[in-house]
């Protein structure tokens, strides 16, 4: 048992059957992120890391209009080139991508610039049909810097993310689906259900098998295939040798629900 999540000024925060649910809470600027958003992101994320009760992260926006429609512009005016070198949201979405557990995006609105980017930096992307996504920063006369530019290339390919980027224009959710850069779409009042469910699906599986697989994909992603394959062979090797192996087995020979113990 750990301590209670903290409370933060912009986020809710609820736990239950091993899903951690954050939802940006800021509805009268279509959950904008702001500096304190951030800050209060990488307080949840640093305290739920070692919460043994949660197994896999979903975000979502408050309200049924955005997930997260930006950045906050009336802080964006007064950003200087020592911001974006500190790059704050960077790092942040940064976290979130290699966060130890799964993540999951509930795109139930508006996923423009940060959102969009927040979106990307989750493992899974569920979207409502109502969802718009975009990068449309140069309409701002700067460019997706928390990461937009890298990922967008990697889930949709070079040309669309080029197009994307330089028309700034939004996209709905079967677009978003059919170049991949959402997983899922639903119907918006099934949104957190489907979240919860794909949560609880994975929350089911060997959380240690979970933790290497996630790693071992994102590894690959930046190595070639190769290096990618010998890190496969190494997870692969740490899990034959775990309790969860011996308790996945067992669990499925004997007909019954295995009680996976992370170890």
């Amino acid at each position: 048992m750990t301590s209670p999540v903290p409370e933060t000024p912009t986020l809710d925060v609820a736990i239950s059957d091993g899903v951690c649910l954050i939802a940006v809470d800021r509805p009268e600027v279509r959950n904008a992120l702001s500096a304190q958003v951030l800050t209060d992101l990488t307080a949840v994320l640093d305290h739920v890391r070692d919460d043994d009760e949660v197994s896999v992260l979903v975000i979502t926006g408050a309200g049924d209009k955005a997930f997260i429609a930006g950045a906050d512009i009336n802080q964006l005016q007064h950003y200087t080139p020592s911001t974006a070198l500190e790059s704050a949201m960077q790092r942040v979405f940064d976290a979130i991508e290699n966060f130890p557990k799964p993540t999951i995006a509930a795109v139930n609105g508006f996923a423009l610039g940060g959102g969009c980017e927040l979106a990307m930096s989750c493992d899974i992307r569920i979207a409502s049909e109502r969802a718009k996504l975009g990068l449309p920063e140069t309409n701002l006369g700067v460019l997706p810097g928390a990461g937009g530019t890298q990922r967008l290339a990697r889930l949709v390919g070079t040309g669309r993310a080029i197009e994307m980027i330089l028309t700034g224009r939004f996209i709905d959710a079967e677009e978003a689906l059919r170049i991949g850069l959402v997983t899922s779409v639903v119907a918006p009042d099934a949104l957190l259900d489907a979240a919860r469910g794909t949560a609880a699906t994975i929350a089911a599986k060997g959380p240690l098998a979970v933790r290497l697989a996630k790693l071992v994909v994102r590894a690959g992603m930046n190595a070639d295939q190769g290096t990618g394959l010998v890190v496969e062979r190494l997870a692969q090797a740490v899990l034959y040798g775990s309790e969860d192996k011996i308790e996945g087995t067992a669990a499925f020979l004997g007909k019954r629900t295995a009680e996976f113990q992370g170890q």
